[in-house]
């Protein structure tokens, strides 16, 4: 279906970018209505007057007719990370068809569910678990945790509306936040993690590999996996507290599974061989690309997969398409000069300050603008290129500065109800109102805050990023 007043919108919002608003004195004619494109295109994946692939196929043909070359506009889709995204995904799906994950959040639940405290951190762990091979949150939170936790809040009898305070408003609330953190650990978190990585090389020449972002990530990570579900836990506390059912459910549901069958126990050792390759890809050299086309070998081989389903796994195809076109986009927009006159000019601002309290401030503006984006990708790509070369600018080290907004990025999610293609289909549950929803996402962003300003930054002190 096609919004044709949303799509109007964008089409405002780029005549006046372009032929209203003058362009900086640094900036060509060409390269400032290449802005505009941009910009048409961030609100578009925000305002969705078609699918998202489809606005970044308009914005591509429109950078075509602006003078960018065809093969140049089309470059994105030969970057490796474009791949990796794409056969994560199809990986994700094995694992959802063969029922693997669903036996590793009964596993978690199992040793976990006797306190609705624990189930909660049972959900997370089974997130976190599998946001070290897939990169898609909607995919691990909607199709592979939460029915999971709703078939525990039913368990309870705790279903949306008066009841959803027994069990329920608290595991979906949990779910939600906690995916946020899963998605800030790994690399393979979210896909805007792996644009970020790719930007942060072009821009300030930082490379970030699966497993220096695992590194970075795990100890605040960890902290921050313990300490969300008890915040949550204290700001929508359940009505009930002990949960031995839950456990037992988990525990006939995994006999009833019986032992792994053969698909399954190829998907878990093909899922558990690639994490592996991954994180020790500096010491094989092996790209993490090329690891993960090796896995989708191995499961095509084997039939644990058909080529049919590849092809059909029409969300893995979407992403690569809007993905691969964002990536070169971000990348044309650092060429026209635009980010280093922003730089420059909100640099100025901040003459004779230490660059430690930029870098603070400066986070605190990137985490809370997210109240106006509801795509992680989008605040991404908008936000990421100026911040991280403002930062640099001032003193900041690279490193920190790619790291710090990289992170931060993910936790964003959790302020509101559509900070992230999970919000809406947890929140549609109608499990936790809309005051709630929001009164626990501004709590924890504060929790997070503290912890990655804390012992992120004590962390990667440790590291030697700064």
């Amino acid at each position: 279906m096609v919004r044709y007043g949303r799509l109007a919108v964008l089409v405002v919002i780029y005549a006046v970018i372009a032929y209203l608003i003058p362009p900086p004195a640094a900036v060509t004619p060409q390269g400032w209505r290449l802005f505009a494109i941009f910009i048409a295109v961030i609100v578009g994946q925000m305002l969705q007057p078609i699918s998202s692939a489809a606005v970044v196929t308009l914005g591509l043909a429109a950078m075509v007719a602006n003078g960018t070359p065809m093969r140049e506009a089309l470059g994105g889709y030969s970057e490796p990370s474009v791949w990796l995204v794409l056969v994560a995904m199809i990986m994700a799906r094995v694992l959802i068809d063969t029922g693997a994950a669903h036996r590793i959040a009964l596993f978690f639940i199992r040793q976990f569910g006797q306190r609705s405290l624990g189930v909660s951190y049972a959900l997370v762990l089974t997130d976190v678990t599998l946001a070290g091979g897939v990169p898609s949150i909607t995919a691990r939170s909607g199709g592979m945790v939460m029915p999971v936790g709703r078939a525990i809040a039913e368990l309870f009898d705790s279903h949306p509306g008066p009841s959803a305070p027994r069990l329920g408003r608290y595991l979906f609330a949990s779910m939600y936040q906690g995916s946020a953190v899963a998605c800030a650990m790994f690399l393979t978190g979210q896909a805007s993690n792996i644009l970020g990585a790719g930007l942060a090389l072009k821009l300030v020449n930082v490379e970030v590999t699966w497993s220096s972002w695992f590194i970075s990530a795990i100890v605040p990570g960890v902290v921050s996996c313990f300490a969300v579900p008890w915040v949550v836990h204290k700001v929508l506390p359940p009505g009930i507290k002990y949960t031995p059912e839950a456990a037992e459910f988990a525990r006939s549901q995994l006999t009833k599974l019986g032992p792994l069958k053969r698909n399954e126990s190829i998907a878990l050792g093909v899922f558990a061989s690639v994490g592996a390759l991954w994180l020790t890809s500096g010491l094989h050299g092996m790209d993490v690309t090329f690891v993960s086309l090796l896995g989708l070998t191995v499961l095509l081989l084997t039939r644990t997969v058909h080529w049919d389903q590849v092809t059909g796994e029409r969300p893995a195809w979407d992403v690569f398409i809007w993905y691969g076109g964002l990536l070169k986009m971000g990348e044309l927009l650092n060429g026209t000069g635009v980010t280093k006159v922003f730089a420059d000019t909100v640099g100025g601002m901040f003459v004779g300050f230490p660059w430690l309290t930029v870098l603070i401030l400066t986070l605190l503006v990137y985490f809370y603008a997210h109240y106006f984006f509801a795509s992680i990708t989008a605040h991404v790509l908008a936000l990421f290129p100026p911040f991280v070369i403002l930062l640099t600018t001032v003193g900041v080290p690279p490193m920190l500065a790619v790291y710090s907004l990289m992170c931060l990025a993910n936790l964003t999610a959790g302020l509101t109800h559509y900070g992230t293609t999970t919000g809406p289909i947890l929140y549609s549950a109608n499990y936790v109102t809309f005051g709630e929803w929001w009164r626990a996402g501004f709590i924890v962003s504060v929790v997070n805050l503290v912890i990655w300003l804390t012992v992120g930054f004590a962390w990667w002190k440790f590291l030697g990023y700064w």
